[in-house]
């Protein structure tokens, strides 16, 4: 199965380490993973912030990076939606509506990927750890993956997974709005973090770049001993 790997910028350009574990995990599952190099941001920021004439200009060359691709995987729930909200973008242009569908139709979060398409629940993961995990908004609401993740780390060897309280509560990131609604974004990672501790869990496990790093950035700065991990990382980890 050839799969295209949609890298995200966070990932490309913060996370490389996830990058390298999305492409290891999936050729041990036996795809065949082909990166084109000419993809840029998904144009999500300038989305969100009502710049939707240039953010169509985005969706044009993403549409037409990927359109060979049989399917396209990403690291990241959030960029993966924004690949889907492109048909909303041309709904008075046919034609690119059309081919933003095709691109929407055959692009897959990757623990989605996995178990959806794939049809595998255990990869054979090793993590002795006791861990929680933290599901992004965009990921569950916007993109509607809830039990993929869920699934994959029940089967994870040795891995502990504590229920995170208040799991469905923001950790406030969502792009743009961490840099302009900072006091209230403050607020809401800290009340985050507190509900972690409350789990006892040693790892920090989630599946969008953007999350993980407001996370684990406010609990470097307040010096918790808590390790952040994305959910490519531990998939990949292996039995020993």
């Amino acid at each position: 199965m050839k799969v295209s790997l949609f890298i995200t910028c966070l990932a490309d350009v913060f996370y490389s380490n996830v990058g390298q574990h999305t492409i290891e995990l999936l050729e041990k599952l036996g795809c065949e993973v082909d990166f084109p190099e000419k993809q840029t941001c998904c144009g999500q920021p300038a989305y969100n912030s009502g710049y939707h004439k240039e953010t169509k200009e985005v969706a044009k060359h993403m549409i037409r990076t990927f359109e060979n691709s049989d399917y396209v995987v990403g690291p990241s729930g959030s960029c993966v939606a924004m690949l889907k909200e492109y048909s909303h973008l041309f709904e008075k242009d046919q034609a690119w509506k059309e081919r933003a569908k095709k691109l929407a139709n055959k692009s897959y979060e990757l623990t989605q990927f996995i178990v959806d398409v794939l049809k595998v629940e255990n990869v054979n993961a090793s993590l002795p750890a006791c861990a929680t995990y933290h599901k992004s908004c965009h990921m569950t609401r916007l993109l509607g993956v809830k039990d993929a993740p869920v699934k994959l780390l029940d089967q994870v060897e040795g891995l502990d997974v504590k229920p995170l309280p208040n799991s469905h509560d923001c950790c406030g990131f969502g792009g743009t709005f961490s840099v302009k609604m900072v006091p209230i974004s403050e607020q809401m990672v800290d009340e985050k973090v507190k509900h972690i501790e409350e789990t006892g869990a040693e790892v920090l496990i989630g599946a969008d770049c953007g999350c993980l790093m407001n996370i684990g950035g406010r609990i470097n700065r307040k010096g918790k001993s808590i390790k952040v991990m994305h959910i490519a990382e531990v998939l990949n980890s292996e039995v020993k």
